[in-house]
């Protein structure tokens, strides 16, 4: 099973844990990361990825996140339909191009679930009811459905 963690997910663990529900999202994606360094499921690294991960100020946000995408089995570059892509969700107005871009590649590479913090964002990409997936998740969505698998 492929999974794309957009990078708010990926760094998730490393955000202030004294509010109770980034503690549960950071605890949740942890638990995703264990099953990928395990080998049960496989994390989709990009292009994108590594580009908004270099923009990271803080260098032990940006380390620790370039070591997590180092266990990526696969890597997507940003490719003319990965662009295609991108450009029908922005046209939506719902989605803008940073974001457009994550999920395109999640799609493009047939990722079985895009999982991202960005509850607005999330809301945004389910309200658009498409039927291929990634299926949009959030951190807690997310290790439910790959611990029950």
């Amino acid at each position: 099973m492929l999974i794309y963690l957009d990078a708010c997910a990926i760094q998730r663990p490393l955000d202030d844990r004294s509010q109770p529900r980034i503690n549960l999202e950071a605890e949740a994606i942890v638990t995703v990361l264990n099953l990928i360094e395990s080998g049960d499921i496989d994390l989709l690294s990009s292009e994108v990825l590594e580009f908004e991960i270099r923009q990271t100020p803080d260098a032990i946000r940006r380390i620790r996140a370039q070591e997590i995408l180092s266990v990526a089995g696969a890597f997507a570059e940003v490719s003319d339909a990965v662009r295609a892509r991108a450009r029908e969700l922005m046209s939506s107005g719902k989605v803008m191009a940073m974001d457009a871009l994550h999920v395109a590649v999640a799609i493009e590479y047939h990722a079985a679930y895009f999982c991202t913090c960005d509850d607005k964002l999330l809301r945004k990409l389910k309200a658009l009811g498409k039927t291929w997936p990634p299926y949009f998740v959030s951190p807690l969505e997310l290790a439910a459905e790959v611990i029950s698998k």
